[in-house]
């Protein structure tokens, strides 16, 4: 997956915004204000750090090692940053994204969840 790609894709969700909190090199995708992707698109290699259920990601950190790893400076029980260099299939990223994005919409009030056609 490119950075081009990444961006598109996470953009892709409804109600999403790229902001710069931090700085102008890092992007945070956030849902109605809230994170759920935070990735320099200039880094190499090309991470992103996405919320993950607690049990999947110590599952996935097995199953992919060194290429999903606790999130880096987040809390390490909810978050992975996985590679998207390539290594990973583009499909298996994505499905991590989305799942991020449908993570922290759950955490949202529910007018606002059905507002984003997520119940």
């Amino acid at each position: 997956m490119t950075p081009e790609e990444l961006r598109g894709f996470c953009l892709s969700f409804n109600a999403t915004v790229e902001d710069f909190p931090f700085n102008p090199e890092t992007s945070v995708f956030k849902v109605l204000g809230k994170l759920f992707a935070l990735t320099d698109l200039g880094a190499r290699p090309l991470t992103v750090n996405l919320k993950c259920d607690p049990e999947d990601a110590i599952r996935l950190r097995g199953e992919y090692d060194g290429l999903i790893v606790p999130g880096y400076h987040m809390n390490k029980r909810h978050w992975n940053t996985v590679r998207v260099d390539g290594e990973l299939p583009d499909r298996l990223v994505r499905e991590l994204i989305e799942d991020s994005y449908d993570l922290v919409v759950a955490g949202l009030p529910r007018a606002e969840r059905l507002r984003l056609d997520r119940p």
